[in-house]
């Protein structure tokens, strides 16, 4: 996805999360310009599965760079003291029609928009030399990080089973573009990718997702990059035909759904799935994006994905306002209330790499170059994906603001407190509940002159960690009990 155009940031903007908070995650109490923060680690959530992105469409851009440049880069991805991200998504490209290549997509998005299929029509063999780029990454990644989890996804179909005979979309936004006569040829597509990748790298792709933000009216003929719309009733009658090849095929993949744009997308089409009676079986995970959604939306979300009882993910996102420093910290807050109100077990960016912007991306580089720079946002996210790790369960605090976890050997709490105003804000947190004595309390911090750097704190009095944070930051605390 990625912000189409100035006219959807703004209707986006317009939604951004403002939400009602409930009562089981209502604000902390502010008294005297002291903002207090109460840990309850009795009180567990979900278990996190990881933190991660989508390889689409930077990794096909950056996978042809010198190999020393690639290993470098997923270095600094997957590293347990860098990003520490182990979940990725593959995009199993379409490909769009060859008089379009260096057209619409190139002038929209630039060349990484412009994804290479495996077959170029429906008679053609598979050219499984098609997206080198993007498999080097994937391979890397494997490599580095053995534990790491992948799904593959389609923005399109390949052109000649559409309507409008371009992967950007239909000539109407609003319709299918993907032919009805081509629906088992769509399914046969994506698991023929599948499995050449588990047979040909051992590649296990825990989770296949046909669809990427499917009831938006923004997938259009000659379009910026490759999209495809489809109603929920084809959605549906689609995972009718996938599941049973699926479980057919001898992979051990199981189908994701939806990967809609905002949540009030998803709500529509996860209510219609629950409604049908035969879809929910059908899946084995549920994803949705968040470029758009109250805390109200998000407590909704949670009790439907509570009645599904699926593996759950926030699938993709970015900023929603903001620039700079100030960007990076409210898409924090954004994590921060999809981690506390909807619970997923896994949390991921669109976007690894840029060239023309510090907001969508953690790395700012130039693909023709092969050059790119660490951005603050890498350190922004890193207070996060570093100290919050694969396994910790997330514990309830009273304030939005904060996110705390314990880790799976109950003997440490890690505890982020976002401070994304222009002035100091104090925060008085209690941690009577933890029923273990501290040993010690670390900190590290990202502000506009720091980047995830330790920090002192002072030794709390009582199980009471007063803090001082400075303006526009985000600090991390590493509690170790005894």
């Amino acid at each position: 996805m990625k912000m189409k155009n100035t006219v959807m940031a703004c209707a986006l903007l317009a939604c951004m999360s403002a939400g009602s908070a409930h009562a089981e995650n209502r604000t902390g109490v502010t008294e005297n310009n002291v903002q207090t923060v109460t840990v309850d680690p009795a009180t567990r959530y979900q278990t996190l599965e990881g933190w991660g992105s989508s390889l689409c469409w930077w990794a096909a851009q950056v996978g042809n760079w010198d190999e020393k440049k690639v290993d470098e880069i997923v270095d600094l991805l997957t590293s347990p003291d860098k990003l520490n991200m182990n979940i990725f998504r593959y995009n199993i490209g379409g490909g769009d029609e060859p008089s379009h290549i260096d057209g619409h997509m190139v002038k929209g998005k630039g060349k990484r928009a412009e994804m290479e299929g495996f077959k170029a029509s429906p008679s053609a063999p598979y050219n499984w030399n098609a997206d080198k780029g993007q498999r080097t990454l994937l391979l890397k990644i494997k490599e580095k990080r053995p534990d790491a989890v992948f799904e593959a996804f389609s923005n399109s179909a390949p052109y000649w089973m559409t309507y409008s005979g371009c992967a950007a979309g239909h000539e109407d936004p609003r319709k299918d573009n993907l032919k009805p006569e081509y629906y088992e040829a769509f399914c046969d597509y994506l698991l023929d990718v599948c499995r050449h990748y588990k047979d040909e790298y051992d590649i296990d792709f825990k989770t296949l997702e046909p669809f990427n933000e499917p009831i938006s009216a923004y997938w259009n003929a000659l379009g910026s990059q490759e999209g495809c719309h489809f109603d929920p009733e084809t959605q549906m009658t689609i995972i009718r035909m996938l599941y049973p090849k699926l479980k057919a095929s001898g992979l051990n993949t199981v189908i994701s759904a939806s990967d809609e744009t905002c949540l009030e997308h998803f709500l529509i089409t996860q209510k219609k799935y629950r409604d049908a009676g035969d879809i929910w079986d059908k899946l084995g995970q549920l994803n949705t994006h968040t470029y758009s959604g109250t805390n109200k939306q998000r407590h909704e979300v949670r009790e439907l994905m509570s009645q599904a009882g699926k593996p759950f993910w926030q699938s993709e996102t970015g900023p929603s306002g903001g620039s700079g420093l100030e960007s990076n910290l409210l898409l924090t807050q954004k994590l921060f209330d999809d981690m506390r109100y909807m619970r997923p077990q896994a949390w991921l960016d669109w976007q690894i790499m840029e060239e023309w912007n510090n907001e969508w991306c953690v790395l700012r580089g130039n693909f023709k170059t092969q050059e790119y720079n660490i951005i603050k946002n890498f350190y922004v996210r890193m207070q996060i994906t570093r100290f919050f790790r694969q396994g910790c369960t997330f514990v309830r605090t009273d304030c939005d603001q904060s996110l705390a976890a314990i880790s799976p050997d109950g003997k440490q709490l890690v505890l982020a407190l976002l401070n994304t105003t222009d002035s100091s804000r104090s925060f008085n947190v209690n941690l009577s509940g933890l029923k273990k004595k501290i040993k010690k309390i670390e900190a590290w911090r990202t502000g506009a002159t720091e980047d995830c750097v330790p920090t002192d704190v002072v030794a709390p009095a009582d199980k009471v960690l007063n803090y001082e944070s400075p303006a526009m930051s985000l600090t991390t605390f590493v509690v170790t009990m005894k």
